[in-house]
């Protein structure tokens, strides 16, 4: 990454990320919450500068994203429409019938959308085969961000995928794992342990490096101390956050993984969280 990045402009950036979730949930009155609150600002920052991004969205030359954890696509959709790859519009009918806009991602229907993500697992899959086909068609310089939740490391394909990646040298995948230590069932260590995470990725033969998810200018040096995509060893980022970040309530907690606000919980959510103006 050669951009210089304001870290100001992401924490806007990840201020926006979450009241635009909380809005969007309330259009739809059912929503993830606190999967969203997680890697509000890892999000922030890829679509902040760290991801090589286009006006067109079916650009072949830049990068691309995949949700793993496809149930935060609530919290990636307002970042689409502000990068204008579809009308802003399209944000009140989150969800509506015949919205383009689910609370699971469509690639066919959402312009920017990468992978049509639901059942967890999959996305390293999809990811090494995107960068193993970016390097067949010549595109160099063309990164393929993973972004991965932390229990779904429990299953084998993650793991199939690891090993693919770095048989064939694709240093062009990037994998973020959302380390917010919760799982729908509860906490990750006790329904099934999936530490050490960066170890287990460095015995695959990927080089691993670990941040605090929430603290902005390390996760900005930590995606700036990336190799290039040309280099021949994958990349992981285990990012350690806390799942609901930003709402006192809801931090570490299982209640919100799945829910609604009433109008005046949400208000006060909304308050909690801030503006631009502070």
């Amino acid at each position: 990454m050669s951009v210089e990045i304001d870290p100001g402009v992401v924490e806007r950036r990840a201020r926006f990320i979450r009241r635009e979730t909380v809005r969007l949930i309330g259009i739809a009155k059912s929503g993830h919450y606190t999967s969203v609150f997680s890697a509000a600002e890892i999000l922030a920052a890829l679509y902040s500068g760290v991801m090589r991004l286009r006006d067109d969205p079916d650009a072949p030359d830049r990068d691309r994203l995949i949700l793993s954890k496809g149930h935060c696509a609530v919290g990636v959709y307002p970042l689409l429409a502000e990068r204008g790859y579809f009308p802003t519009a399209w944000l009140d009918e989150y969800t509506r019938l015949g919205s383009p806009l689910g609370d699971h991602p469509d690639m066919r229907r959402v312009p920017g959308i990468d992978f049509s993500s639901g059942s967890l697992g999959h996305g390293l899959s999809i990811g090494t085969g995107m960068a193993a086909a970016a390097r067949l068609r010549g595109l160099a310089d063309v990164r393929i961000w993973v972004l991965l939740g932390d229990q779904e490391l429990n299953e084998g394909q993650v793991w199939e995928a690891a090993q693919a990646a770095s048989h064939f040298g694709l240093g062009n995948v990037c994998a973020i794992v959302d380390r917010n230590r919760m799982g729908l069932d509860g906490d990750t260590e006790q329904v099934m342990a999936v530490e050490p995470i960066a170890d287990k990725f460095r015995a695959f033969g990927w080089d691993a490096s670990q941040v605090d998810g929430h603290d902005i200018p390390a996760l900005l040096g930590a995606f700036a101390a990336l190799p290039p995509a040309t280099s021949r060893r994958p990349q992981v980022l285990v990012a350690h956050t806390v799942k609901g970040k930003g709402v006192g309530y809801m931090e570490s907690s299982r209640t919100w993984h799945l829910g609604y606000l009433a109008p005046s919980d949400a208000a006060a959510t909304l308050a909690e969280i801030g503006t631009d103006d502070g």
